[in-house]
């Protein structure tokens, strides 16, 4: 579970024209942008957070690609009262791009600015009061066991921002601010890059902060440039741009790998399918012994295949680089056989089921169409008759939040790097409900998410929530289906690159041979 990284170096020959570049020279980085600001107390989107975790330092971190327990960052933790505090200490030693010390205050203004704000990331401060209680600690208090929150506190959006500089500029820890505008121009951080130039639409562009107290970054300047997934591999290939973080299995395939570095990494996706638990929506999916049929009738392996080099199969819909992730072998199984028994044990009688899917998107690269033809094949061999129904994800997205498929295949992208955040397909919880599965359906999923809830430490969390695993397999109307890969190409000029779940790629990592 502490493994995110995977990382398998392809090819070893060099061409010394490709791509190379020395420190003081600009990294071109490719990759297809999903972004609105760059203010980190509004900011939760992919490459916001590629962004702003080079320009604002985190209280907490991760280790790399480690993402099973935080380390210190801007500060020290202790947890007590049953995990309810959280004591950061200041470590000190830290300075803004202005020079001006990182202090207790700015933590305490940063975080609170968070949750005034009440933008996408202030979910992750939700029922939790700041205190400043001396001159280099504050305190996180919850009122519930709360020990998911230490995974939280590394995520960009609650990186810390420098409190004086920001008052001056419309900053505020009340709903009255309106520094948005000043940090999509300038960044107020202590990260090892600051802002030169934003557009959410073409590039960005990073130089090297000159106050960075930590391990200076790889390069001196960053160019993040909005490509599509065709158009990064061309670049990479001709050597206009030295990293590509969004090719798909095809085009990875495809590349000269004696010419370039090819990385694999485990993504934060999960992709699923979907039944409906209403029986006005589906007399079928709403059976319990067909929904069985349905899970074993499946072939996983084959689509594994489909994910290409580097995805994998999740025992269930936790990430296999998370803690609480279960094996793949006490997932389900592919057992046709038994597939057809249980469909004759249930009260379907041959009806058309249709299966919905979006049709113009893909999850790090993979399309959903293949995956939707393979299910519907599997099920068909066991006599049961699936109609695809494939459409944009902007019209069918209204469809399922609403709970009007009978079946689909959709994806989750953890939010934050902690089993918890799967507590949403429980049922009457945020996915739960788009399947029409309501709060009270199992007693002993609810006995089992409480025992989650109240675990504390490594190993009493995980196996608390590979046993609410196992139940959600059995009785739940999700089934796991592939965690496909994130491929990163550079150029054979480029040493390492690091990636993270949460912040996809850490830019300052980026270093040449």
């Amino acid at each position: 579970m502490a493994i995110l990284l995977s990382s398998t170096l392809i090819g070893c020959a060099a061409d010394a024209d490709r791509g190379e570049s020395s420190q003081t020279d600009a990294v071109v980085v490719d990759t297809s942008f999903d972004i609105k600001t760059l203010d980190p107390a509004r900011s939760f989107e992919p490459t916001g957070s590629i962004v702003n975790h080079v320009l604002y330092e985190t209280l907490l971190t991760f280790d790399g690609d480690d993402v099973s327990a935080p380390i210190d960052g801007l500060a020290s933790y202790e947890l007590s009262d049953e995990d309810r505090v959280v004591t950061l200490t200041m470590k000190g030693g830290s300075t803004f791009s202005d020079g001006t010390p990182v202090t207790v205050d700015d933590a305490v203004f940063s975080l609170n600015r968070v949750k005034q704000i009440a933008g996408n990331p202030s979910f992750m401060l939700d029922g939790v009061e700041v205190e400043k209680t001396s001159d280099d600690t504050l305190t996180l208090t919850s009122e519930e066991p709360n020990p998911t929150l230490v995974y939280l506190l590394p995520n960009p959006s609650l990186g810390i921002v420098n409190s004086k500089v920001l008052q001056g500029n419309g900053g505020s820890a009340e709903s009255d601010d309106t520094a948005e505008t000043f940090l999509n121009e300038t960044s107020a951080g202590s990260g090892p890059y600051v802002l030169e130039s934003f557009d959410a639409t073409s590039q960005i562009v990073l130089t090297a902060n000159p106050e960075f107290q930590g391990e200076a970054p790889g390069s001196s300047r960053i160019v993040l440039r909005n490509v599509s997934g065709e158009t990064q591999k061309l670049n990479v290939q001709s050597g206009e741009s030295q990293v590509a973080i969004d090719l798909n299995p095809d085009q990875v395939a495809e590349l000269d790998t004696d010419e370039l570095n090819v990385e694999t990494a485990a993504s934060r996706y999960t992709v699923y399918m979907m039944m409906n638990q209403d029986s006005a929506v589906s007399t079928a999916t709403s059976d319990p012994k067909f929904a069985a049929a349905v899970k074993s009738a499946i072939d996983y392996d084959k689509i594994l295949a489909l994910g290409g080099e580097g995805a994998e199969r999740p025992g269930g819909l936790v990430p296999t680089s998370l803690l609480g992730a279960l094996p793949v072998e006490q997932g389900n199984s592919f057992d046709q056989g038994a597939a057809e028994e249980l469909l004759a044990a249930s009260d379907y009688s041959g009806e058309e089921v249709v299966l919905h899917y979006a049709n113009d998107t893909t999850v790090a690269g993979i399309a959903l169409e293949p995956i939707a033809l393979s299910v519907q094949s599997d099920l068909k061999a066991v006599g049961i008759d699936v109609a695809l129904a494939p459409a944009p994800e902007a019209t069918e997205l209204d469809n399922y939040r609403s709970g009007g498929e009978a079946m689909g295949i959709w994806s989750w992208g953890a939010d934050f790097p902690d089993p918890s955040n799967y507590f949403v397909f429980l049922p009457g919880e945020n996915v739960g409900s788009r399947a029409m599965w309501e709060t009270g359906a199992s007693a002993n999923l609810d006995a089992l998410r409480a025992e989650a809830v109240a675990a504390s430490g490594v190993d009493e969390r995980n196996t608390a929530f590979q046993n609410l695993q196992v139940a959600l397999n059995e009785e739940g109307p999700f089934i796991p289906l592939l965690q496909p890969a994130l491929h990163i190409v550079t150029a054979k000029s480029i040493a390492s690159v690091d990636s993270n779940l949460v912040w996809t790629v850490d830019l300052a990592s980026i270093r040449y041979e």
